[in-house]
């Protein structure tokens, strides 16, 4: 967890901003033919091969058991800071990176598929221009900055307000590290619940359609 700071209570990224987020990620957020940070094109493959077929679904897997993970230990520390800087738990929650959700990122960027492999320049370059902008502005990696400083740096890059040229390298990075954290962790069952979500879930009995149901629809 990142230093307090002592001076002032530390910003947060509210809920209900990262479910609009979120909201306009499923309609929107796609990745852009632009390649930011000098990053290489996104048919550089990880390793040099793609994927023959998918992998046995019903099967659990490790991290890293289907293809090598990418991210350097900075990567991830700096990813599991921003996680958890977006989408603060609610009261007796896990943060996300407690629950796997840069985890799940690596993968995502990692795995062979054209889809995710379009974010995996983005989302690496990003990284790590996050870290040089942390110790260029505070003399620290970003996971080792106060709450106060990592907000700072994600407010001037998350396009709520006009992004300054200087900012501009993070602004495609932020955008769709924030689509596939909301992503990741809206999927686990704390983040379903925090949604109110209750698919999944099985039941003994169906009442089928109301009354008012049928009625609406002309069949009663």
């Amino acid at each position: 967890m990142p230093p307090e700071s002592s001076s002032s209570p530390s910003p947060r990224l509210d809920r209900r901003q990262a479910l609009a987020w979120l909201a306009v990620a499923a309609v929107g957020l796609t990745a852009s033919g632009r390649l930011p940070l000098g990053a290489a094109e996104p048919g550089d493959r990880p390793h040099g091969k793609r994927i023959g077929a998918d992998p046995v679904l019903n099967k659990t897997y490790v991290p890293g058991e289907l293809w090598p993970l990418s991210f350097t230990p900075a990567q991830r520390a700096a990813a599991d800071a921003l996680a958890d800087l977006i989408l603060p738990p609610e009261a007796g929650g896990k943060k996300p990176s407690e629950l796997g959700v840069p985890a799940f990122i690596d993968e995502w960027v990692s795995s062979y598929y054209d889809e995710t492999l379009k974010d995996r320049p983005i989302i690496l370059a990003g990284l790590t221009w996050l870290d040089a902008e942390a110790q260029r502005r505070h003399g620290a990696v970003f996971a080792k900055l106060t709450e106060a400083q990592q907000a700072g740096i994600a407010d001037d890059i998350c396009g709520v307000k006009p992004v300054k040229k200087e900012h501009k390298p993070g602004q495609d990075f932020f955008k769709r590290f924030r689509h596939l954290a909301a992503g990741g962790y809206y999927t686990t069952p704390q983040g379903m619940r925090e949604l109110g979500y209750v698919g999944n879930t099985p039941s003994a009995n169906f009442d089928g359609p109301t009354p008012e149901a049928l009625k609406h629809l002309g069949l009663a």
